[in-house]
């Protein structure tokens, strides 16, 4: 045999993750089928079982074994079960048949990875196409896109050319993979054998890389299309979408529209995706038109994309109307109505359906656990928190990494460090998330020292780059604890040592920071020198700083910025005016307290949660006392004594 053309023993070796065991057994499983009288049925004409066993006995031998090849091919076609496609393929061994492309191609129609390697890694001499076939079933159905890779270059090792039925495939396996680098070498492939008009190839080689994050090489591929259809202006539009460049997606859609093509289901969820993004609420009621003008079936596609964007556009009511319009929901669906509430702070409704949905049997992927876990942080609701930590262990998702970053999360802000310790320390694996979630856990509890000193164990161990958001810990660590020559250092690293641009949230912790520390010139001058303009957490934080060390110079250029932000927010006005009380300046102090109520603006009641019994109880300032509040207070004070505090009654 010719060594140049067999498959040598690297992605043999791949393929054989089947290990001895399963080779035994479906060898033993062909075996067993030498005898079958099943197969002999299979094979049998409609007249009778005796004609065709005539017709074998006289038959010339040529034209025997052409006609039982022509049978067998027949019988593969039509065969619907594994059972069947084994006995198919024991009388080929049995009559000398050897049709390997056709049996690997109905081996990966039944999605048999382990039987289909087998076999391909023992065709002496693959061509092209049972090549194509299996690069198509790693890539589509068994998602080893790897392995896909690896084929590929085999291929071209063996002297076979892959063609417009091989590029697709790879250039998804590359998108996946996020392998840039071997999509652009097989992307100069494509011009060579000269496959860059074909379109399958180009819709691919747009998703590559608008998955890379190169939208400008995605962009170059789709603008060179001389004859643009339907498919390659969705690659595109949802190459921007999944990118986050929503208004691009949106101009997008709006020329393709010009030019006079019809958007179809695809197109109308990336567009969906993009109005989410950037709060178009009316293009998203104009598409959910559309959808009922074009008799677009509502699946878990479709409504699970528009529940999605009314949910980021903060219209939970529409976002509620299609949920409970689709007659069908998958686990997809329940998500993205929950993530609904939970995003829109509407942290009870997230957790009353969430509860729901457990009553009628669906079971939470680790999708709904992630954000229910985050409603649970929100309203310290410990005891669900706890049930759905035990549900991961079960399901064996304590160990994903966005499920343990979700649950120290959870647990730091229902004030339980040691668990969410836990949690960060039982990981096997961690990633930036994981790592970030511990560093804010600590900074959120005033452990500062801890948050450094963790922060640069994260830089030692190397298994995570610090991002943005490491830095948002960091600083936080450090306006809570007041070291400023730290927060300083660190603030001027992000740019110098890890390639950094700082953001407003980075901006906004300096500013806290120093103003905390009495720095509030400095904090002013810091604000001044931004590259963006402030935001009204930053300066709601210089303006408490102004009240505590009454800085009215400060502070009233800190007003008249938040007062052109929010002037709705009753908080700015009525700290404004304690700050000219505490200088005895009655009369501004008055003129503010005037404004406010000129504005019609009206104060925000302090509200506050308390999980009795796994039941979240909710209490806003002012409220009438009922029952179970007359109760719940009993207990509070009970608990409040036992902790060494008298509590005033009279004034709760």
């Amino acid at each position: 045999m010719s060594t140049a053309y067999s498959v040598p023993s690297l992605v043999t070796s791949s393929l054989y993750k089947t290990n001895g065991i399963v080779f035994h057994e479906i060898v033993v499983q062909i075996l067993q089928l030498f005898s079958s009288s099943l197969f002999s049925e299979m094979l049998k004409t409609k007249p009778s079982s005796s004609l065709f066993s005539r017709y074998l006995a006289f038959a010339e031998p040529n034209v025997l074994h052409h006609s039982l090849t022509e049978k067998l091919l027949y019988l593969l076609k039509q065969c619907l079960s594994m059972k069947s496609l084994l006995q198919i393929h024991t009388q080929m061994i049995i009559n000398s048949i050897p049709k390997p492309n056709f049996l690997l191609s109905k081996i990966i129609e039944f999605k048999d990875f382990n039987y289909a390697s087998l076999l391909f890694a023992q065709i002496p001499y693959p061509n092209d196409y049972a090549f194509n076939i299996m690069i198509r079933g790693l890539t589509t159905i068994w998602k080893n896109h790897s392995l896909s890779i690896q084929l590929y270059y085999q291929m071209k090792l063996l002297g076979l050319k892959p063609n417009n039925f091989t590029y697709p495939f790879v250039f998804i396996s590359c998108a996946n993979l996020l392998a840039l680098k071997h999509g652009q070498i097989a992307h100069s492939m494509v011009f060579k054998v000269g496959l860059d008009n074909d379109g399958h190839v180009n819709h691919s080689l747009i998703t590559m890389y608008s998955k890379c994050s190169e939208l400008g090489y995605a962009w170059k591929v789709f603008d060179e299309i001389c004859d643009k259809d339907l498919v390659s202006w969705n690659s595109m539009i949802s190459g921007y979408s999944r990118m986050g460049f929503a208004q691009e997606a949106v101009r997008l859609f709006m020329e393709m529209r010009k030019q006079g093509l019809e958007p179809d289901e695809m197109t109308l969820v990336s567009v969906l995706g993009a109005c989410g993004d950037v709060g178009n609420l009316g293009l998203g009621k104009w598409v959910e038109e559309l959808v009922a003008a074009k008799k677009i079936a509502l699946n878990s596609y479709v409504g699970s994309a528009l529940i999605d964007m009314y949910g980021k556009c903060g219209d939970l009511i529409s976002a509620r109307r299609v949920f409970d319009a689709m007659e069908k929901k998958d686990v997809i669906t329940w998500n993205a109505m929950i993530t609904g509430y939970s995003q829109n702070g509407a942290s009870d409704g997230a957790i009353t359906l969430f509860n729901y949905m457990r009553e009628l049997g669906i079971k939470p992927d680790k999708v709904t656990l992630i954000v229910v876990l985050s409603a649970c942080a929100s309203i310290g609701a410990l005891d669900l928190g706890k049930w759905i930590e035990t549900y991961a262990s079960q399901r064996g998702l304590q160990y994903d990494v966005y499920v343990a970053s979700a649950l120290i999360d959870f647990y730091a802000k229902c004030g339980s460090l040691d668990n969410a310790l836990r949690v960060f320390e039982d990981m096997p694996h961690r990633n930036e998330v994981s790592w970030n979630a511990m560093i804010s856990a600590l900074a959120f509890h005033g452990k500062a020292h801890e948050a450094l000193s963790l922060f640069r164990h994260m830089i030692n161990v190397g298994t995570a780059q610090p991002n943005d958001i490491t830095f948002v810990g960091v600083l936080s660590a450090c306006v809570h604890a007041g070291l400023v020559d730290e927060g300083r250092q660190l603030f001027d690293s992000m740019n110098s040592s890890f390639g950094l641009v700082p953001k407003i949230e980075h901006y906004s912790c300096m500013v806290d920071l120093l103003a905390r520390a009495g720095h509030l010139y400095e904090a002013w001058d810091f604000i001044e020198r931004m590259p963006r303009k402030p935001d009204e957490i930053m300066l709601g934080a210089l303006l408490g700083a102004c009240q505590k060390r009454r800085n009215v110079e400060v502070g009233e250029r800190v007003i008249k910025l938040l007062l052109e932000i929010e002037p709705s927010n009753s908080g700015n006005y009525i700290i404004s005016s304690k700050i000219y009380a505490n200088l005895r300046r009655w009369n501004d102090s008055a003129k503010m307290r005037v404004l406010m109520r000129r504005q019609g603006v009206t104060k925000t009641p302090g509200c506050s949660w308390i999980e009795i019994g796994g039941q979240v109880h909710e209490f806003h300032a002012g409220d009438d006392l009922d029952h179970h509040s007359i109760e719940i207070y009993g207990l509070l004070n009970e608990e409040m004594k036992r902790e060494g505090y008298s509590p005033k009654v009279d004034c709760t």
